[in-house]
């Protein structure tokens, strides 16, 4: 990829859209490409902190294993997400693990070369704690659900916080769930099982409130799926 390329695809990305063209340019130069096979890890939880990576092409999926050995996902990253970030900056191990879903290619920012142009250009310090507490707000929001919400509440805070980070509107106002989203992976994502995950889809497209198409998921009423939160918060 030149520079040029390195240099729209950091500009078009969420973490990074709002600074100046100088600093991306930057951060292009900063940035070293990594190649993953399909399933291939990317790093594992208590792994040394190596810096930022962006998802330029392929998915990466964000797991843990619970100690009887369930596999939680805990998200799964398209082109155009960056992660990586909690040890990027505070130089602890990986929290989780992170592998490769389909052949997928990346861009890594070494944490002591992103560290050292913090240092040079301080005024992106306010930019990267916005994006960190804007994390963490959706994390305290998702602990609110997991903790008091029941399934069907919980499934559809899910389905539009997936519309919201990856939906395409449709022309009759239904949101598209752009990803391929196996009912077992979504299970995955709840910590439940696919046969429930099954249950409470078929459920809510029994009411007219979402269509289920092959490993897709299409929102045809967001304002019941929001009622339905908001009634059971």
């Amino acid at each position: 990829m030149s520079t040029p390329e390195l240099h729209q695809a950091i500009a078009a990305s969420e973490w990074f859209r709002e600074l100046p063209a100088e600093l991306v340019g930057q951060l292009a130069a900063l940035a070293q490409q990594r190649h993953l096979a399909d399933g291939a890890l990317l790093f594992a939880k208590g792994d040394a902190a190596d810096g930022l990576y962006g998802l330029l092409s392929g998915r990466v999926r964000i797991s843990a294993t619970t100690r009887d050995g369930r596999d939680l996902l805990v998200n799964l990253f398209e082109p155009g997400d960056w992660f990586g970030e909690i040890s990027m900056f505070d130089g602890l191990p990986r929290t989780h693990d992170a592998r490769a879903v389909g052949a997928s290619e990346l861009l890594l920012i070494p944490r002591a070369r992103f560290h050292a142009l913090l240092a040079a250009q301080p005024v992106l310090y306010p930019h990267f704690m916005r994006m960190l507490c804007r994390k963490l707000r959706r994390s305290f929001a998702w602990i609110e659900y997991i903790a008091f919400l029941p399934m069907s509440a919980r499934l559809a805070a899910r389905l539009l916080e997936l519309a919201q980070d990856y939906g395409e509107t449709q022309a009759d106002g239904s949101v598209l769930i752009a990803l391929h989203l196996p009912q077992e992976e979504l299970g995955r994502m709840l910590s439940v099982s696919r046969q429930t995950v099954s249950k409470e889809l078929n459920a809510l497209e029994a009411r007219g409130w979402i269509r289920l198409d092959y490993g897709r998921v299409l929102i045809r009423q967001p304002e019941a799926l929001e009622a339905l939160v908001r009634g059971a918060a």
